[in-house]
């Protein structure tokens, strides 16, 4: 499981590592292995839309067990396949980079969503926060 600690060491790293990169203002999420919020933090600036972006796109990695890129790929491939995903789901998948699955040990413990700027640079400021809390990243 991820602790509340970790989660928050997840949070405060990938908010300094979008602070070094320059981003926009970033909302990032800490979901558990069940897909259930263990923490939330939405910068000042950004907008309160981001909070359900950055849900989804953790909700489908840790749902999936797949990284955002993998989904995005997925649904270049297979558009039905994630739109039947997205229905069973009630819509609350965003297969795009910015969802991190989080492992410890190889096992899916979670997943990090984070959205402001563009996917990529969401998903380079969450690997990032991963690795400050000890954990492995899967974008």
């Amino acid at each position: 499981m991820i602790t509340l600690d970790q989660a928050r060491t997840i949070i405060s790293a990938t908010r300094a590592k979008g602070r070094e990169m320059g981003l926009k203002p970033l909302s990032v999420v800490v979901l558990d292995a069940g897909g259930n919020i263990q923490a939330f933090e939405r910068e000042d600036g950004a907008s309160p839309g981001r909070f359900e972006i950055a849900r989804a796109k953790a909700y489908g990695a840790v749902m999936l067990g797949m990284g955002g890129k993998a989904q995005m790929a997925r649904a270049e491939a297979q558009a039905y396949f994630v739109n039947a995903v997205n229905g069973a789901f009630g819509g609350r998948v965003v297969p795009v980079p910015g969802g991190v699955l989080v492992k410890r040990d190889g096992v899916v413990i979670g997943a990090v969503g984070v959205t402001g700027d563009t996917s990529d640079n969401d998903s380079d400021a969450a690997v990032a926060g991963i690795a400050a809390a000890g954990l492995d990243a899967e974008p």
